[in-house]
């Protein structure tokens, strides 16, 4: 079983950057897979990374490659995502999740959800 708690959202002026937490309890967070996804007013929850167990394999939605970069610290049992260059249209509650079978880019697979962390960008 591992717990997710979000942490680093706010308000932020567009061309900013962020760098989103999410602390993980249980003993299981160095041999899972984690992703980040995000969810806008009216719209479907969207993938955004994964990343594998170790570290060692990173995935990105095509749209967000270059922007944002997901790592993990198992020492500390925290998963990050530093996003930079900031848009209005990345406004949106953020999702760490844990644990995916199948595809990491959708979210239905994913076993294990924090509660979620608001990011605004303003223009």
């Amino acid at each position: 079983q591992v717990q997710l708690a979000e942490s680093g959202g706010g308000l932020v002026q567009a061309g900013g950057s962020l760098r989103l937490s999410c602390a993980a309890s249980g003993r299981t967070f160095s041999s899972t897979a984690m992703g980040w996804f995000r969810q806008a007013p009216g719209k479907e929850r969207e993938f955004v990374a994964a990343i594998n167990s170790g570290g060692s394999s990173r995935f990105y939605a095509d749209s967000l490659k270059g922007r944002f970069t997901i790592s993990r610290d198992n020492a500390k049992n925290t998963l990050y995502l530093q996003m930079n260059s900031l848009t209005p249209e990345d406004t949106a509650v953020y999702y760490c999740a844990g644990d995916p079978d199948g595809s990491w880019r959708a979210a239905a697979d994913y076993r294990y959800w924090g509660q979620g962390t608001q990011v605004t960008v303003s223009s």
